[in-house]
């Protein structure tokens, strides 16, 4: 019977120190996947104004995109033979997309923070899919270029809904 207390030991055929650093870069888009899905939870919740029903149904997809990549990103991370995120805490250690805990936020400002916030989403996986590249992570890179579609996707929509007139 295998020791639970060993280190888990997934087999990769990834260099151990580039598999460490695509990890490093996957667990900071995960932090950042959930500080954003939550963020984009919280806006729908409490959206008000003329555009209610528009705001809170594109801001429930959003929310939606984005929880259903959390999964796929951490098993990447599985995948290269690492640890992935256990918790709030390990998700606050490595977000940096900024929470809003602000009692009320207008609609626009909302659309305009989302947006934001997803092209930062979209750096992050830029410099990751570089990372990934080097390590000759086929995998992950293609991944990484459709959560970068959907990202940039989430922008626009942003983008297009905050705009005036």
């Amino acid at each position: 019977m295998a020791d639970p207390a060993a280190p888990l030991k997934t087999p990769t055929d990834i260099q151990s120190n580039a598999a460490k650093s695509v990890a490093e870069a996957l667990n900071g888009i995960l932090a950042d996947s959930f500080a954003l899905y939550f963020k984009t939870k919280n806006f729908h919740w409490h959206v008000s104004g003329p555009h209610f029903r528009d705001y809170h149904l594109m801001l429930d997809d959003q929310a939606t995109q984005i929880l259903d990549t959390t999964d796929a990103i951490a098993e990447r991370v599985r995948k290269t033979g690492n640890t992935t995120l256990r918790s709030i805490g390990d998700i606050a250690r490595h977000q940096t997309i900024k929470d809003n805990d602000q009692p009320f936020v207008s609609a626009t400002d909302m659309l305009v923070e989302l947006r934001e916030d997803n092209l930062k989403l979209v750096e992050a996986l830029r410099e990751a899919k570089d990372i990934v590249d080097e390590a000759k992570d086929n995998a992950t890179s293609g991944i990484l270029d459709d959560w970068t579609d959907l990202a940039e996707e989430r922008a626009w929509f942003l983008f297009e809904a905050s705009r005036k007139g």
